[in-house]
């Protein structure tokens, strides 16, 4: 009997270390309740959880997946969530990207969730990379955000119309401050732009692809 329950608990650590979804399975990053693993170095109090979403307001922060599936290391993928902006919000969602105490993420790419702030790069711009002008969404109303990276394609979707279809050269050389916005593997960050801007997630989700 001792043995059998040493056993139980040895396999219930080795899942609870690593998370790997069945093929073509979706599975969710955010549990509605609390932001058990997700990790956020300064300005922590940017994101709290209400009433089954990540609300992201306050001051420069990011929100970086710290949990068990695939050990938050992904390359090829799908991700979704369901995304609120108030009017003249900013916010952003990094892939490929890891773990920084503070600033903006310095690897990675950034999808752009933004329908009014100031800054003319719009929801699914793939940030400074290939931007998107047009205004796809509203501002206090949800809607899907998708992206998909698969070998060197990413493909950016918003209410399942492709905005973004971008394919990274090969030996690509950016330029100086952008040096690491590759394409490698790594986890998600949800992006806390600045105090005035107010935005919501909730059903974040992914599916690992080969």
């Amino acid at each position: 009997m001792q043995r059998l329950f040493i056993s139980v608990i040895i396999i219930s650590l080795l899942s609870f270390c690593s998370v790997t979804p069945a093929k073509n399975d979706w599975v969710s990053l955010f549990n509605g309740t609390s932001l058990d693993g997700w990790k956020v170095g300064t300005n922590a109090n940017t994101f709290s959880v209400e009433n089954g979403t990540i609300v992201v307001n306050g001051n420069v922060a990011h929100l970086f997946y710290d949990g068990p599936v695939q050990q938050h290391s992904f390359k090829n993928f799908e991700f979704k969530a369901d995304v609120l902006t108030m009017s003249g919000s900013n916010s952003g969602i990094y892939f490929h990207t890891q773990y920084q105490e503070s600033g903006w993420p310095q690897k990675g790419y950034e999808a752009q969730v933004n329908n009014s702030h100031t800054d003319w790069r719009r929801t699914g711009s793939l940030y400074a990379i290939e931007d998107v002008k047009e205004v796809y969404v509203k501002d206090g109303e949800w809607f899907t955000e998708h992206i998909i990276v698969n070998g060197q394609s990413i493909t950016i979707k918003i209410n399942d119309k492709t905005v973004v279809e971008y394919t990274e050269p090969e030996n690509v050389q950016r330029p100086e401050g952008m040096k690491g916005r590759l394409l490698s593997a790594g986890t998600f960050a949800l992006q806390g732009h600045d105090p005035k801007s107010k935005v919501l997630y909730k059903n974040i989700m992914v599916k690992p692809l080969p």
